[in-house]
């Protein structure tokens, strides 16, 4: 009698283990193997953006809350507002919520390095989107527009659409030099201008780095930054007003009539075209953009912007969270490039871009669904 006494007491005990593991498997998800499949209370996708004060930015999140609206899986998106301390709590916040993968826009590239490094410990895998994080092995992927064709195609529509003549007058600007892709931007811009410059074409109105290297077609990392601690605007629009102000104030009659200006992206675009259009000294000014912001659409309708740099977020968006669920699916994603990164090849996932003119506003951005007509005046 005792021994079956014994033995039942083993079963009950042996029981209550089982029950126990079960219990501690189905409250973490039953996800101990980072599997991604969904459960109650858990976030799958972490994405980090750079701010809320560009509308890029804003369109961003909205396109990825979208795109796995109808999906099993959870996603949630923190905004850093331009804060390097911000970001690695945002990351933080989304590791203690049990993300599989997190994807970042980087506010400063080489910074967000130690919180990819954490996310990467935490057994995450980092897609970087549209801004490489640098200096790190702490990221998987890269989710980018071709960033030196964007440079390109600002700096080809300067040439086409510029002055005939020699002695040009062009002003250069660039985004914020910590931001890896600012580089990249005006690498490509540069690679097509250079032969320009240098011929006579254009003449460098607000930058001496950039004049002492006019005639070297390739810079390197150093001297691109010698020239972008010259003419960054930081993606700000009142940092580059002010530039724009500085510049034209110092510069004679020879450096106005008609003149070439690259512009990094839309917002630091308007805020430089307000300026240059205002001076009376400058008879015209072509002037290029980046992202195909709705404001920036406007300006191009009336004239008062010459080109943007169209960037579809949705694809940008559809290529990032594809590759995100890839992963949760155990799948490999599809790669079509790599960026070195200073510490590794990044395999990347690369999108086209399109230029939009006045020309095109409609059958790029209207008739593709991506504004609506009623969103703008004189189409």
């Amino acid at each position: 009698m005792k021994k079956f006494k014994f033995i039942s007491a083993l079963v009950v005990a042996m029981l209550m283990a089982v029950l126990v593991v079960g219990c501690s498997n189905d409250a973490a998800g039953g996800d101990g193997n980072k599997s991604g499949k969904k459960s109650k209370g858990k976030v799958n996708v972490g994405i980090v953006l750079p701010t809320k004060d560009e509308p890029r930015w804003v369109q961003d999140e909205t396109r990825f809350h979208d795109a796995l609206k109808d999906s099993e899986y959870t996603t949630e998106i923190l905004f850093s507002q331009g804060s390097s301390a911000k970001e690695k709590e945002n990351v933080e916040t989304l590791l203690n919520k049990g993300i599989d993968v997190l994807i970042i826009a980087p506010h400063d590239g080489p910074a967000a390095g130690a919180a990819v490094e954490a996310a990467k410990k935490d057994g995450v895998t980092v897609i970087a989107y549209d801004r490489l994080i640098t200096d790190t092995k702490g990221i998987d992927y890269y989710v980018t527009f071709d960033s030196v064709a964007v440079g390109e195609a600002q700096g080809q529509y300067l040439i086409d659409h510029a002055a005939d003549g020699k002695d040009i007058p062009l002003y250069l600007y660039a985004g914020a030099a910590s931001d890896n892709n600012a580089f990249l931007f005006f690498e490509g811009a540069w690679k097509v201008l250079q032969p320009k410059i240098a011929d006579g074409t254009f003449v460098i109105a607000n930058s001496s780095a950039a004049e002492a290297l006019k005639d070297k077609a390739e810079l390197s990392r150093d001297e691109l930054g010698k020239v972008l601690g010259q003419v960054t605007t930081n993606w700000d629009a009142n940092e580059a007003k002010n530039k724009a102000q500085t510049h034209l104030t110092a510069a004679s009659k020879e450096l106005k009539g008609e003149v070439a200006v690259l512009a990094p992206n839309d917002g630091t675009s308007r805020a430089i075209a307000d300026v240059f259009g205002t001076d009376p000294d400058v008879s015209k000014y072509v002037i290029t953009g980046q992202d195909a912001e709705k404001a920036s659409i406007q300006y191009i309708i009336d004239g008062k912007q010459s080109m943007t740099v169209f960037k579809d977020v949705r694809t940008l968006v559809a290529d990032a969270m594809g590759m995100a669920v890839d992963i949760l699916d155990g799948k490999k994603p599809e790669t079509t490039g790599s960026y070195d990164n200073g510490s590794i090849e990044v395999p990347a996932k690369q999108t086209d871009v399109i230029v939009i003119e006045q020309e095109n506003v409609k059958s790029e951005l209207i008739d593709s669904g991506y504004y609506e007509e009623s969103e703008f005046k004189g189409l």
